[in-house]
């Protein structure tokens, strides 16, 4: 209920509401939402109130409108937290969420003259090359590419890079993983991209590209992640 003698504003209010409903699942993704003579007839409020809050959570992205049919409840997006060093199997693991992967690719390649620079090996050294669909409850998050120095990670298999390569590397060969350094930058979803990710022509995807050491400095990996926009977001914290 609105109470109107809050001092909380009254479209304030009802952003709350809305938001709560989103939140606990009673306003599901893809729902239709009330409309604003709907809200303001039950609340006995104005629709310019009720205009108000509904355009607050369209720019927060809980809601988005569609012309000639209403405003519906938004897929809200997974958060990445960039501030420790975590493969996407225990993010998903930690959200409570089914990690997946869909292998589209492995094989063992020579290095060019780049990857050989990136991960500081001679140029035609054997490393392997991974592509995978990036799951969470079975609906595609990210097209994940990976490369890794086979001269230093030995003994990959196609059922071991279809969980996860850091469990992998640190509990089975028993080497520890240091840092990584991350470039991300928002591009425009390519033919692979938009095939793998099922999203439509011109979609936004944003693109990672990660290089790992472990904890004695030497570079196992460099990845080339492209997330689904709109589905995924990441998160820092900073301090002065």
């Amino acid at each position: 209920m609105i109470d109107k003698q809050s001092p909380i504003p009254i479209y304030h209010q009802l952003e709350e509401q809305i938001k709560s409903k989103i939140e606990n699942g009673e306003y599901k993704p893809g729902d239709a939402l009330p409309s604003e003579r709907e809200y303001a007839e039950q609340l006995n409020i104005s629709r310019m109130t009720v205009r108000q809050a509904i355009t607050n959570l369209v720019n927060e992205r809980y809601l988005h409108r569609i012309k000639g049919k209403g405003t519906f409840i938004t897929e809200q997006k997974l958060e990445q937290n960039l501030n420790g060093l975590t493969s996407f199997t225990e993010d998903m693991k930690a959200r409570g969420m089914e990690p997946g992967n869909k292998l589209i690719n492995f094989e063992i390649i020579p290095a060019n003259q780049s990857l050989a620079e990136q991960l500081h090996i001679p140029e035609h050294a054997p490393i392997y090359e991974i592509k995978r669909i990036r799951l969470a409850e079975n609906i595609p998050m990210a097209l994940e590419r990976t490369y890794i120095s086979a001269n230093l990670i030995k003994g990959l298999t196609d059922d071991i890079v279809q969980n996860s390569l850091y469990q992998y590397i640190e509990h089975d060969l028993g080497l520890k993983i240091g840092k990584a350094s991350q470039i991300f930058e928002a591009t425009i979803a390519n033919e692979e991209e938009i095939e793998y990710l099922e999203i439509p022509e011109h979609s936004p995807v944003l693109f990672m590209k990660r290089t790992t050491q472990l904890e004695n400095g030497t570079t196992f990996e460099v990845v080339k992640s492209s997330y689904r926009a709109d589905r995924y977001k990441f998160m820092l914290d900073l301090e002065r």
